[in-house]
């Protein structure tokens, strides 16, 4: 069998580049590598386009990856577009059918869950949005100290920089039939995770019957150990 194409799904406040560490690596040991951007407008419309891309874009088996929200997307995405054989989370969410990212960290503890988000987002309107959605952006100190704490203080300037905003409405919005329920799982757990704290990441993780990995580090691993990462997906490959 032809070896599997990775595709990788950035979440949240990213875009591709939050790959570029693990998608060099395994591009040099002979893989085939997609980085997908991930839309940020809503798990329904988000996922759809995942799929999309994967149904033209991919032949042949996939091990598919998601980060952050990019898990809540693959989650959606991965019996509806392609060949998926695999699901590796990043630091990610791995839902059930009829959850939203806000009722999973609702009293997760997450430093992103708290009574007034103004004090961690800024929030601004976009064109077209519906009725009281924003779109979301971390401000610099929740970039600094929860998202991105283990990364040297000139890339985290650089993620305050460019970060691509999520709207709020994203966050409500429940996930379909979870892809996890038919297809093998590997998670990565960040110890120090801020934003999906690490006991909520094993909870889905074990509910997902995943192989599980812990590393110490922050909400961005793939970027700060990404040798981790690589390991879960290669372990997910010769799954394959």
């Amino acid at each position: 069998m032809a070896r599997p194409t990775i595709v990788l799904v950035h979440g949240a406040w990213a875009d591709g580049s939050s790959w570029n560490a693990v998608a060099t690596s395994l591009r040099t040991q002979g893989y085939t590598v997609l980085t997908l951007p991930n839309l940020l407008r809503g798990p329904t419309t988000d996922a759809a386009y995942v799929a999309s891309c994967l149904e033209q874009r991919t032949s042949g088996p996939v091990v598919l990856v998601g980060h952050s929200y990019g898990g809540f997307v693959v989650t959606n995405a991965a019996k509806a577009g392609g060949d998926v054989r695999a699901l590796v989370y990043i630091d990610a969410f791995a839902p059930d059918e009829g959850e939203t990212v806000f009722q999973i960290l609702g009293d997760s503890g997450s430093a992103l869950a708290v009574p007034d988000p103004t004090t961690v987002l800024d929030l601004v309107g976009y064109p077209g949005a519906p009725e009281g959605d924003l779109d979301a952006f971390l401000k610099p100190d929740s970039v600094h100290n929860v998202f991105a704490q283990d990364l040297p203080e000139a890339d985290r300037w650089l993620i305050v920089q460019s970060q691509r905003p999520i709207t709020l409405s994203a966050n409500n919005t429940p996930s379909g039939v979870p892809a996890w329920k038919s297809l093998p799982s590997w998670t990565v757990v960040g110890n120090d995770d801020h934003v999906i704290p690490a006991a909520t990441q094993r909870r889905m993780a074990e509910r997902a019957g995943a192989t599980v990995t812990d590393v110490d580090a922050s909400h961005v691993s793939m970027v700060s150990r990404p040798q981790v990462t690589i390991d879960a997906i290669l372990a997910a490959v010769a799954s394959v």
